[in-house]
């Protein structure tokens, strides 16, 4: 081996150490290399993670026109905004877009002339790079507002990323998908109520538009029912709050649907179980707050009874026919308050409560051997009919037995359609698994009923006819029925015994001038007597007659 010297020595781990570096030079170039073809790749993806969608679009005398929103420049060769038309689901044009201004978004105007023989539109919106299309809009349907061989209506405005929602002489139809149009909506209020008529079975309400109109009403519509909603009763901070957004974060769902095959099913056995059959489609009234992540809260609907109404499969005669309320916990129908009439031909029940539930209309022919011949007989069977009053057993109904304060407790908040409260401690001698329990608690959560200073209720106290008449006259201020008497005693003036009232003179004088008690005789009122079972009937009747719960 020849020998060696150190400047060989020394060459030679240069040599080696020039290497090594060269090696981990090209290793860590390859990488970066490498990282800089995925960031490349991944560009176009990143830019164009979009979106894109109509801030309006209006079909009118044969023109499309309109804006879209883009919240990416896209306005060269390359990268472009292009709206397609179609009618009967028909490709008809394509038309670009042009950039008009930057306002939180990009916005594009289009407009585009298409024949005026169709009566609806479908468009979508699209950005494209090329001839690929990389972000788009769901399509959305919009209205002639002057199509040929139909009278003029109403302008139309739709809203980006969803179905349309166009208005004609008040009314808003709205698509299966149940968008409303914020805009849209909100301008129609400034002209008054609305209607908001469904193709589906659901109804997306933009919480933003409903600031400011809280006189105003929104009736929504399908072939499955009606609901009328005063816009004061969606307390729109409580339900934001609830939800954990701000007021323009949330929408209130609305739905009206015809209840599923086994609920309906159901329905139909509970019916039957009460002696009744059913005349209308069992249909779930629902209304909540949601988030666009789809949690929701409910709507407390207070003390303020909203209508709604099914339609019903024949005439009825009204004093055998009753609104029931079904209760999906105990398979149950009661009564609720419900009014019957026949509107273009169809005929329909008008029901009122303060919340959501299931409805349907059940017809019964009740009578009692006992009252045949008794002064209470029409207002009893009515009652019976409305399944408000039961009898003591099928066939009796005991007219002049006394009632109790937990029976007739019982019969005011099933006569205002209550939703019943779980039982309560309220009263030392009323024990939560009493009959009547549930019955109290949701009465005295009502106001409508009070007990006595030592904290009892006395549940099974035969009832005065003045506690009988305060009740009521406070089940009819529940119901928002005004029962003011400036002068009290000269409505009491009249009845010698009036001086024998302990406490409710101004309850009886009410009662008495609404027409809800009369006297005795002609010049005796009675308050201290005990009610009976007719007497009471007949008071709830006449309650339910002047606070048009029932016809």
């Amino acid at each position: 081996m020849a020998n060696l010297n150190l400047q060989d020595l020394t060459n030679r781990g240069t040599n080696r150490r020039n290497t090594v570096l060269n090696r981990t030079f090209v290793k860590k170039i390859s990488a970066m290399l490498s990282l800089i073809l995925i960031i490349a790749i991944m560009v176009p993806v990143l830019a164009f993670a979009a979106t894109v969608g109509f801030s309006s679009v209006t079909y009118n005398n044969g023109t499309v026109s309109g804006t879209v929103y883009s919240d990416v420049y896209a306005d060269g060769v390359s990268k472009a905004v292009y709206v397609r038309i179609n009618g009967n689901n028909v490709l008809l044009t394509t038309t670009k877009a042009t950039y008009s201004v930057y306002n939180n978004n990009y916005l594009y105007t289009f407009s585009q002339s298409i024949s005026n023989s169709y009566t609806q539109l479908s468009v979508n919106s699209a950005v494209y790079q090329g001839n690929t299309s990389v972000v788009e809009s769901a399509y959305q349907t919009v209205n002639n507002t002057t199509f040929i061989g139909s009278g003029s209506s109403g302008g139309s405005s739709g809203g980006g990323g969803g179905g349309g929602s166009s208005i004609s002489n008040g009314v808003i139809s709205v698509s299966n998908d149940g968008f409303v149009d914020s805009n849209t909506l909100s301008t129609a209020l400034t002209a008054g109520d609305i209607t908001l008529k469904l193709s589906g079975t659901v109804a997306l309400i933009p919480a933003s538009a409903l600031v400011g109109n809280g006189s105003k009403t929104i009736t929504v519509t399908n072939d499955f029912g009606t609901y009328v909603l005063p816009v004061s009763v969606f307390k729109l901070e409580d339900l934001a709050k609830a939800l954990g957004i701000e007021v323009k974060d949330l929408k209130i769902k609305v739905t009206i649907a015809k209840a599923d095959a086994t609920t309906s099913d159901a329905v139909k056995a509970a019916a039957t179980a009460v002696g009744g059959t059913q005349l209308a489609d069992a249909v779930d009234f629902n209304v909540v707050g949601i988030d666009k992540d789809s949690k929701t809260t409910t709507v407390d609907f207070g003390k303020t009874y909203v209508s709604r109404s099914v339609n019903v499969s024949k005439a009825v005669d009204a004093s055998k026919t009753t609104g029931v309320l079904y209760n999906e916990t105990t398979k149950k129908v009661s009564f609720v308050p419900a009014t019957f009439t026949t509107v273009d031909g169809k005929n329909v029940a008008n029901i009122k409560r303060n919340g959501n539930s299931i409805y349907t209309v059940v017809e019964s022919n009740k009578s009692f051997a006992d009252v045949a011949s008794h002064w209470s007989k029409a207002d009893v069977e009515l009652l019976a009919n409305k399944l408000v009053v039961e009898g003591s057993t099928d066939t009796t109904f005991e007219p002049e037995r006394n009632i109790t304060r937990a029976e007739f407790a019982a019969l005011a908040v099933r006569s205002l359609g209550l939703t019943s409260a779980a039982p309560a401690s309220t009263f030392k001698d009323v024990k939560s698994d009493a009959w009547y329990a549930s019955a109290v608690a949701t009465a005295t959560y009502a106001g409508i009923i009070n007990g006595y200073e030592d904290n009892t209720f006395r549940p099974d106290a035969q009832i005065t006819r003045e506690e009988l008449a305060a009740i009521v006259i406070r089940a009819m201020n529940y119901a928002d029925i005004s029962t003011n008497v400036p002068d009290p005693q000269s409505v009491l003036s009249k009845f010698k015994d009036s001086n024998k009232i302990v406490w409710a003179q101004k309850e009886i004088a009410a009662a008495v001038n609404a027409g809800i008690i009369n006297g005795l005789t002609d010049d005796t009122i009675g308050s201290a007597s005990k009610a009976t079972r007719a007497q009471s009937a007949t008071m709830l009747k006449r309650f339910l007659g002047t606070a048009r719960f029932i016809n």
